[in-house]
């Protein structure tokens, strides 16, 4: 059996050499193209598109809900709100007040109203409402003001002695896009000084330390333009492009440094198309294999029906996918380019690298003698670490997601701690009368009566409604005004109705001093919704609580789904890559292991608040899809370096077809290999630990932790040792596969039973 046909991987090798040739032949004409795309994905960045915030996926009832009081509640304007503060004068004297209606830029008086002013008396809570705009904006929070309008108004206001900070949900979404789009430059500044270094520890080469480099810049240009070509169409989110930086500097810089090391090492021994040839047969198939693996994970976000959050998945299949191809393409041709010169400009006092690593081959062989001592303590010690995992609480991200200083936490700060009433949860239901109207009487009864209901809850402290204008007013007095015609009703009564009332639906606001994340305001918003008084209709309750809950019933829902086609489909990868049922097995087992270590550190960092005062971040329950994102990012991720190593032990295996030194070699030839790449890839994305979104730092660090044990406990510990104790089991398949197999690749099928 030719050891270089089945070392390659059969046909799919043969292909893959074809191809290196031809790029080889082609070199010049490849990289003019890849020039040509570069040139044309920066124009499309330059063009951009709008990125979105989380939205909600319209599938749950306190989405239908939020919609149906859009569409309803037309009388409300667009508006936003704006804190107001002097140390030295009074909220009430005629000079703050005076400034407050002057803060507009151009001279003018603010549209707005000053209904609130603080307990110390020198604040005051003024509401920007934006009339002539129109209503029913689609947005996140119903606040109907259109999210690129906002900046604009917002740099308008000034005030010459106030202190002037906004507060709401508009501002919200206004920083973390901006908190986002800051990170990415910011982060990557850091990085990539960080990364080049590494490489050049890796190659001792500057040449060779370049390209991986070069090839993480084409394939993150040509992302961001997928990405911002995407919002154009779709609704795109504020973290895809992060989460493109994230990916596309590891696995890009990764497998450039794949490709690159092979082929330094076969340019030792062979002509430079040859080298080429067998460097695209082997690492090429490798990483072919890989962006697969790590692809099906990323699309596995898909399947979650989380809103626009599947955009991070497009948009980080996209990356991977450009990753590979440029791979594929253009490295293989700026290698064909250099040839030998891939060594030149070395660093003198770093060794080459690519040759037998001897401390490798001691702990190979050191693992694989004494298999169970330790693979029962390495299983155990990572499920210890994923025991944080057992106590993670979920929640939707709030203020305390954003830094300090974002203007949004300023102000939500004050409103809290200033101001009565801010520090409140409100839990609002929507009494939905279908075509008819809310206001007949027994209608009206109901809703006077659910409100009632509401109110007896012992964690209520107010209910707001069109039945609770006044505390003196009876069912009777407000079923007459309610039967008095529209243009009946005196202005004061007009103003009250239109914040809570539509054509066809009410609203009831109720507030609670519960939190929102807490269990017993989830318990409440159950209770409402399982439990509430009869009405002739629909009802449906929203707010922050409600949305928690929904938005976990929805994930919860799609997990299994998502988990179990990622799954699935790398199993079949693999079970293609390694021509074996139960090493595809053993590395989707071993890949759980890491994310379960990765989730206890998630918990025990971001949720339980150690290292807090490190990272600069508040301590809050998990956002509820952050788990499941992860999975879908993690899963594949992780599988690179087992893929990496997988692959070469099955070279030797197919050439040696023996065992244990298959896995010693393989392990001997990558160790410092993967570990020069997983210092790479940890290095990306703990570098976005330093992002100022917690969201972005939970991913980042979450990502690393599986990273690093995966390419450390499990690639040089569990694997050798569950290799070791599964022996020739490692490559048996039954014999209508092997015969199939066979078939393709044009071989005798050896005997693996």
């Amino acid at each position: 059996m030719s050891a270089s046909r089945t070392s390659s991987g059969g046909e799919s090798g043969a292909l893959l050499a074809r191809w290196g040739r031809f790029v080889h032949r082609a070199r010049w004409t490849v990289l003019g193209l890849s020039v040509l795309c570069l040139l044309a994905s920066m124009w499309v960045i330059h063009v951009g598109g709008r990125l979105h915030p989380p939205d909600i996926p319209t599938v749950t009832e306190s989405a239908r809900a939020r919609r149906l009081l859009e569409k309803q509640l037309k009388g409300q304007p667009p508006s936003f709100n704006l804190i107001f503060s002097s140390e030295t004068k009074q909220a009430l004297d005629p000079a703050f007040r005076d400034e407050v209606r002057t803060a507009y830029d151009p001279p003018g008086p603010l549209p707005m109203t000053m209904p609130l002013v603080s307990r110390d008396g020198r604040r005051t809570l003024a509401t920007v409402e934006l009339h002539g705009t129109g209503a029913g904006f689609a947005s996140l929070e119903f606040s109907g003001l259109p999210p690129d309008l906002y900046p604009s108004l917002r740099a308008l206001v000034r005030a010459e002695t106030l202190d002037v900070v906004a507060v709401g949900n508009v501002v919200l979404n206004h920083d973390f896009t901006e908190v986002a789009r800051k990170d990415l430059g910011r982060v990557e500044a850091l990085i990539l000084p960080a990364v080049a270094v590494l490489l050049l520890l890796v190659f001792g080469s500057a040449v060779a330390a370049a390209l991986p480099l070069a090839v993480g810049a084409l394939a993150m240009t040509g992302a961001m333009a997928v990405t911002f070509l995407l919002a154009r169409w779709l609704s795109v989110s504020i973290y895809a492009p992060n989460i493109v930086s994230m990916i596309g500097l590891g696995v890009a810089i990764d497998y450039s440094l794949f490709v690159v090391s092979r082929y330094r090492e076969e340019i030792r021994e062979r002509p430079p198309v040859e080298a080429l040839a067998r460097t695209v047969a082997t690492a090429g198939r490798a990483i072919l294999f890989s962006g697969l693996t790590v692809a099906i994970g990323l699309l596995g976000m898909l399947f979650l029906g989380l809103g626009n959050l599947a955009s991070m998945g497009w948009a980080g299949t996209s990356v991977v996918t450009l990753a590979v191809v440029y791979g594929l393409t253009t490295l293989p041709a700026l290698l064909a380019v250099l040839g030998p010169r891939v060594n030149s400009l070395r660093v003198p006092f770093l060794r080459a690298e690519g040759r037998a690593d001897g401390f490798w081959h001691h702990l190979a062989a050191t693992v694989m003698a004494y298999p169970w001592h330790f693979f029962v303590p390495v299983v155990c010690l990572l499920l210890l670490f994923g025991l944080p995992f057992l106590h993670l609480r979920v929640g939707s991200g709030d203020v305390t997601a954003l830094p300090p200083e974002a203007e949004a936490r300023r102000g939500d700060a004050l409103l809290r701690s200033e101001f009565a009433g801010g520090d409140v949860t409100r839990i609002v239901v929507v009494l939905d009368a279908g075509a008819a109207s809310p206001l007949e009487p027994a209608r009206v009864a109901q809703a006077y009566a659910f409100s009632r209901w509401l109110a007896g809850h012992p964690h209520v402290q107010r209910v707001d409604s069109f039945v609770d204008l006044h505390p003196s007013l009876n069912l009777a007095t407000y079923q007459q005004m309610a039967a008095l015609a529209p243009a009946q009703r005196p202005p004061e009564l007009v103003e009250a109705l239109r914040h809570v009332l539509g054509e066809h639906v009410a609203m009831l606001v109720a507030s609670t001093n519960l939190q929102a994340n807490s269990d017993e305001a989830r318990a409440l918003v159950r209770e409402i919704r399982t439990a509430h008084p009869p009405y002739d209709g629909e009802v449906l309750v929203t707010g922050q609580t409600a949305f928690d809950l929904d938005f976990l019933e929805l994930v919860l829902r799609h997990a299994p789904r998502a988990i179990g086609v990622v799954v699935a489909v790398t199993y079949v990868v693999l079970l293609l890559l390694l021509d074996s049922v139960l090493l595809p097995l053993k590395a989707i087992v071993m890949n759980l292991l890491s994310i379960t270590a990765s989730y206890g550190a998630l918990v025990w960092i971001f949720q339980d608040g150690h290292l807090a005062r490190w990272l600069d971040f508040t301590p809050a329950p998990i956002q509820t899809a952050t788990p499941l994102i992860m999975f879908c990012l993690v899963f594949g991720l992780s599988m690179d370096y087992e893929v990496l190593l997988l692959s070469r032990v099955r070279e030797e295996y197919e050439r040696s077809g023996d065992n244990v030194g298959a896995v010693v070699v393989g392990l001997e030839r990558t160790g410092r290999l993967i570990t020069g790449a997983a210092a790479v890839m940890a290095t990306v994305f703990f570098g976005f630990g330093m992002a100022r979104s917690v969201v972005i730092q939970a991913v980042g660090i979450g990502i690393g932790v599986a990273v690093v044990v995966d390419a450390t406990i499990v690639r040089a510990l569990l694997v050798p040792a569950t290799m070791r104790l599964m022996g020739r089991w490692n490559w048996w398949r039954p014999a209508w596969l092997a015969l199939s197999t066979s078939r393709r690749a044009g071989r005798a099928v050896p005997n693996r039973s």
